[in-house]
């Protein structure tokens, strides 16, 4: 076991291993190709094999080969087993210096006296996350206090989203996009659930949330990006829409009151996981 533990903490004692690592826990749970990691940190296709390779053997990430390229994702299981070693043999469980698990529920699970507050984030907040907040809104607007940002924020939303939205019986009237600073001020309400809906967010360094909120990846492909006629871009609009509307359902549909955080986060991940296999 100490073994084990040494080569993982060796493995992240490096910035590029770090990085890596960090990304792919972002992206959780889904499996990022090797050349989308290569791309996305800057790194020569050698530099990250070797890399990659120290964190596999150190059981922090997974890997499985998809055609002709190689997939890895986050080992949340070994990343556990090192938190857990930290927090319960190095500092004995000593609350005052170290996290505590954060799988015991308070009084049975996350009960609140007011909504619960949900992020929705992608780069140009002009689609995909003004996609998933007017849906979360429109669905479960009694139980969710909704909103959405961008890294780099677009000027004015996509009017094929809009048109899409109208389309769909959404009201559009108070959709705007907002840079994702907004959010992060301490007069900003405090999330409960952070959500990034495209992986350039994902890929992007941000502070953590205050709070430790539960957070998911529900990466959609840029539906502005595609090409051909009118029908085949609206096409690529609906695809994003439905993907998203697909996931928000099961998320509203989770007893979140009766489950624990560590439990609500499994659940949260198993909707990103089960949806992604049913889109493909």
């Amino acid at each position: 076991m100490e073994n084990m533990i040494l080569a993982q903490l060796t493995a992240l004692a490096h910035p590029r291993r770090l990085a890596i690592f960090r990304l792919l826990m972002r992206r959780y749970p889904e499996a990022v190709a090797a050349g989308d990691l290569a791309m996305t940190l800057d790194l020569p296709a050698s530099s990250l094999s070797a890399a990659v390779a120290q964190l596999y053997r150190a059981g922090l990430v997974t890997q499985h080969r998809h055609g002709t390229s190689l997939r890895y994702a986050a080992d949340v299981a070994g990343a556990g087993r090192l938190t857990g070693y930290l927090v319960d043999d190095c500092c004995r469980g000593r609350g005052a210096f170290c996290p505590q698990d954060m799988g015991e529920p308070a009084e049975g699970g996350m009960v609140m006296d007011r909504k619960w507050n949900v992020l929705f984030i992608c780069s140009g907040n002009s689609a995909r996350s003004i996609f998933a907040e007017a849906i979360l809104r429109d669905w479960a607007g009694d139980r969710f206090a909704v909103y959405s940002a961008g890294t780099r924020p677009q000027s004015e939303l996509n009017p094929r989203a809009l048109d899409l939205l109208d389309i769909k019986g959404h009201d559009t009237a108070g959709l705007r996009a907002k840079h994702v600073s907004e959010f992060q001020t301490e007069a900003a309400p405090k999330m409960d659930f952070v959500f990034t809906v495209c992986d350039q967010a994902a890929n992007e360094e941000c502070p953590p949330w205050p709070g430790q909120p539960v957070t998911g990846h529900w990466g959609q492909p840029d539906p502005a990006r595609a090409t051909g006629t009118d029908a085949e871009r609206m096409l690529a609009f609906r695809q994003a829409y439905g993907s998203l509307q697909n996931r928000i359902k099961a998320f509203a549909a989770l007893p979140i009151a009766a489950l624990d955080r560590a439990s609500l986060q499994a659940r949260v991940d198993d909707i990103a996981r089960d949806i992604t296999e049913e889109d493909a």
